[in-house]
């Protein structure tokens, strides 16, 4: 790679058969006429793959910088033009990956998606977006499903969750419940609730007593 002040060219990318390279300023990309159209598609790919993994460098950068240098967030600002939200946002989402964490066959708004899942059920979805190839859309919306539905679960589980209670009574009254249940043909611990519910009815619908 050669730089000046407004102009970079990129060697490590192809070459036109005029033998011409492609060149990237500040504020523009310029291609030779002849730039072949496999070498084209390949030129853009290492184009997004350096914008995405800048992602993972800013937040580690800035990582480093809140560990090294403490309060010089606002430097940081000054330095990148980008303001605080988008600042925090690289770090945090860096600071939840380590380096082993980070899957290379997706991109950094992947990792975004299940950021704040805890680790092994990221490591499945990204796992799973890779191998489904999955756009960021579409693992956001099978995340979400998955939380919903696990939202779901839970409350039937509490809507159908048994409570234990546990009653202190003498030994003639438990002899006495029994006697009853076993009349009603029921055991003593269905009697208790059949009684328990009639007795509930009846209090909050003074009619049906």
């Amino acid at each position: 790679m050669e730089t000046s002040a407004s102009t970079t060219t990129l060697r490590t990318a192809p070459r036109s058969s005029a033998g011409a390279a492609a060149l990237t300023r500040r504020t523009g990309l310029s291609l030779p006429p002849d730039f072949p159209l496999a070498e084209w598609k390949r030129f853009g790919k290492h184009l997004y793959l350096i914008a995405d993994s800048s992602s993972w460098w800013l937040g580690d950068w800035i990582i480093f910088g809140q560990d090294m240098y403490p309060g010089r967030y606002r430097q940081a600002m000054e330095e990148t033009g980008l303001d605080y939200k988008t600042l925090r946002n690289y770090a945090w989402i860096a600071r939840r990956f380590t380096a082993a964490e980070r899957h290379p066959k997706v991109s950094f708004q992947h990792h975004a998606e299940v950021a704040s899942l805890e680790p092994a059920k990221r490591a499945m979805w990204l796992e799973r977006a890779t191998q489904e190839g999955w756009s960021r859309n579409t693992l956001r919306q099978h995340v979400r499903q998955a939380a919903l539905a696990g939202s779901s679960d839970a409350a039937d589980e509490r809507e159908g969750k048994q409570v234990q209670l546990q009653v202190r009574t003498t030994a003639e009254r438990e002899t006495l419940w029994a006697g009853a249940a076993e009349r009603d043909g029921r055991d003593l611990a269905e009697w208790i609730i059949s009684s328990l519910d009639r007795a509930a009815t009846r209090e909050t619908d003074p009619a049906r007593g």
